[in-house]
């Protein structure tokens, strides 16, 4: 059984026992985690930056900054790995064109060492993760799903893998949400389980082999990772990603400290690291196990990527290179907005946000002629801000990276209270299924039970308010991933009746919601309150 010791005490002992046990081993672990195809660097909205500021030091991340700055820390220290918490996949063009192959292109420059499937490696099916798979030089980890039922993954996705560095032997083993199966599109033939018995079954078998030195790449959220490092033994550090969270030891808007420490089931602790998403930080975690594999030492800030980090030349000419049959869709100018539209992660998974208002009047401006009185959007389905005066296509599609259609189709009021429960149901964790809506009003309680929380439910009717009659049946419109039953709304899926999955293109539907204003001002109203 592994002793931990850490902080001021190892280094109290290595000092009195001269400094032998202290530097036995050590390895600096570079991470990076949902950056969501921000190959081009970004704006402080996490949204695309134009070539102006970014030549005066205003812009953030993008794959040519990224890769000096690896480069640069990989030679710093004799033993280094680069690894990857998942969500290569989905948030701008360079997806929505390529697909995985930029990805793909991108990470094999910068040299990973290993990567976790994140769910929305699966947005297109089996076959494209496949394909990515296929392009890169490193591989691909997922222990929480059997994919054996899978053509494209079966003998091919593993589930763990041990890389070498100075000599030792290193055990990393991938995760993804346990609930993949409703946030993206994996296919009916993977299945995913509990991260606590996969990881477990993984660290039996490394320790077996005399492996001692784990590490997890974790695609599952930073509260998981605190729950997972409490219930299972043999974890040195977890690599996280999936709620997009900032752990630091100087910044006040952190989530928590970097690295965060949870105690083991054996009395031992295990390191948890995370580093926001889109590039915009290179995670660094120094740690030092003594002869035994145990963690002495493990210390580390993210590095803010910055425009004070050069980008490497050759790569920004080919990222350009590739940009080119992405310009005139991202450059066509669709709109005029007097104020930054606030589409902050934060705010719209958890509460009424400017975006979530924006993209549901949309919605339901579009269908409302078809007897349709009420929008719900997925506030995990908006993946970026928008800033003042000038609205390109380029930018509504980095909020809206999907390619999801508008689905209309009839729901009794009974099961849009069930909706809206499902909406609110993960609302601590950040869950993306917060439900941003049009039509509509209600309260909700974090106060109460998930199941529990949602009152005073009224609809908008004949120019006034009204409430929701449980057994009335209203016109509702979605998009085609929730009416699927994605983010858990499965009630759309079950008793949605009358349905059309073909509407248009949602990023087209709010392009267009935005031209016909001479100037859209970004507003909340009160529609979703909390009590």
């Amino acid at each position: 059984m592994k002793k931990f010791l850490f902080g001021a005490t190892a280094l109290a002992m290595g000092t009195a026992l001269s400094g032998a046990a202290l530097a036995d081993y050590s390895i600096t672990i570079l991470h990076t985690n949902d950056f969501h195809s921000r190959i081009e660097p970004i704006n402080k909205y996490d949204s695309g930056c134009s070539e102006e500021d970014n030549a005066e030091g205003k812009c953030f991340g993008g794959s040519a900054r990224l890769d000096t700055i690896v480069k640069e820390r990989k030679a710093a220290f004799n033993n280094a790995i680069l690894v990857d918490g998942g969500d290569q996949f989905q948030g701008s063009l360079f997806y929505t064109y390529y697909k995985g192959k930029a990805a793909a292109e991108m990470m094999n420059q910068l040299g990973y060492d290993a990567m976790t499937v994140g769910n929305h490696e699966f947005d297109d099916g089996p076959e494209v993760l496949r394909g990515f798979m296929d392009a890169v030089g490193f591989p691909i980890l997922l222990s929480n799903a059997d994919v054996s039922k899978e053509p494209q993954l079966a003998d091919v996705l593993k589930p763990s893998v041990v890389i070498e560095r100075g000599g030792e032997k290193i055990a990393l083993i991938g995760l993804t949400p346990a609930d993949t199966h409703e946030l993206s599109s994996p296919g009916p033939n993977i299945s995913f389980s509990d991260p606590v018995a996969a990881v477990k079954a993984e660290v039996a078998k490394y320790e077996a082999e005399g492996i001692n030195k784990i590490i997890v790449l974790s695609h599952s959220g930073y509260g998981v990772d605190m729950d997972l490092a409490s219930k299972v033994s043999g974890i040195d550090v977890i690599v996280g990603g999936h709620s997009n969270t900032y752990l630091s030891n100087t910044s006040d808007k952190a989530k928590g400290p970097y690295p965060t420490w949870v105690d083991a089931p054996d009395g031992n602790k295990t390191a948890i690291v995370q580093a926001y998403a889109y590039g915009k930080f290179l995670g660094e975690l120094n740690v030092t196990f003594d002869d035994n594999g145990v963690v002495t030492e493990a210390v580390g800030e993210p590095i803010i990527v910055d425009g004070a980090i050069a980008e490497n030349a050759d790569l920004k000419a080919r990222i350009k290179q590739m940009a080119e049959p992405l310009e005139e869709i991202r450059q066509k100018v669709v709109a005029q907005s007097t104020d930054a539209i606030d589409g902050d992660r934060g705010t719209c998974r958890a509460a009424e946000c400017q975006m979530g208002n924006l993209v549901a009047d949309a919605m339901l401006a579009r269908v409302k002629d078809q007897g349709i009185q009420i929008a719900i959007q997925n506030g995990g389905g908006l993946r970026a801000s928008i800033d003042a005066g000038e609205v390109t296509m380029g930018e509504v599609l980095t909020v809206l990276p999907f390619q999801n259609t508008l689905s209309t189709f009839q729901l009794k009021g009974a099961d849009v209270i069930a909706a809206l429960e499902n909406g609110v149901s993960q609302v601590e964790e950040g869950g993306g299924r917060f439900p941003q809506v049009a039509g509509l009003k209600f309260s909700f309680s974090k106060s109460k039970p998930a199941g529990e929380r949602v009152s005073n439910v009224e609809v908008m009717e004949n120019g006034a308010w009204a409430p929701i009659d449980a057994e009335k049946v209203y016109g509702v419109v979605s998009n085609n991933y929730m009416r699927g039953g994605g983010d858990g709304y499965k009630i759309f899926a079950s008793a949605g009746m009358n349905a059309y999955d073909f509407g248009p293109d949602l990023a087209d539907v709010v392009a267009e919601y935005l031209a016909a204003s001479s100037g859209y001002t970004a507003y909340t109203d009160g529609r979703i309150s909390e009590n």
